[in-house]
């Protein structure tokens, strides 16, 4: 079995994922592994009827990287306060397909992501980041569910 050497976690800050990051830090701690944390912004879909001037959808787009990436050096700082190695990414598009291409470029041994654990009906029509990512990574892929049902 080849060595974990290089872990990614996959976030988008939701409860679900914070179960996912607590696993992920204490297998990078148990492994001595290095820690790459990642989020993904999805682009905003505007409808034409919906018009927001570019000035708008500049601004929003600012301000959400500017929280994502306060949010993720918070949770490296917690992983580095655990003792763990810990790098950020933050990625633009279709989250599951950034996660598998982070993964690769950062030549990772595993993926740990949570899930919301969503029932049939609600994953046929929103998807589950976590199935996809399951389905097209390269390397193993720990998924996380969120709360205890």
């Amino acid at each position: 079995m080849k060595r974990i050497q290089r872990i990614l976690y996959a976030t988008d800050f939701s409860s679900a994922s914070g179960r996912a990051f607590d696993t992920a830090v204490g297998l990078a701690i148990a492994l001595k592994a290095r820690l790459a944390i990642v989020t993904v912004l999805v682009p905003m879909v505007t409808v034409p009827d919906q018009y927001i001037d570019t000035v708008t959808l500049d601004r929003v787009d600012k301000q959400a990287r500017e929280w994502s990436v306060r949010q993720l050096n918070r949770l490296a700082a917690r992983a580095r306060k655990a003792g763990v190695k810990a790098s950020v990414w933050l990625g633009n598009g279709d989250p599951a397909d950034q996660i598998v291409r982070t993964s690769r470029s950062t030549n990772s041994d595993l993926i740990v992501v949570g899930t919301h654990g969503r029932r049939a009906l609600t994953r046929f029509f929103l998807g589950s980041v976590a199935e996809r990512v399951v389905s097209t990574a390269s390397c193993p892929v720990i998924t996380v569910r969120g709360k205890n049902r």
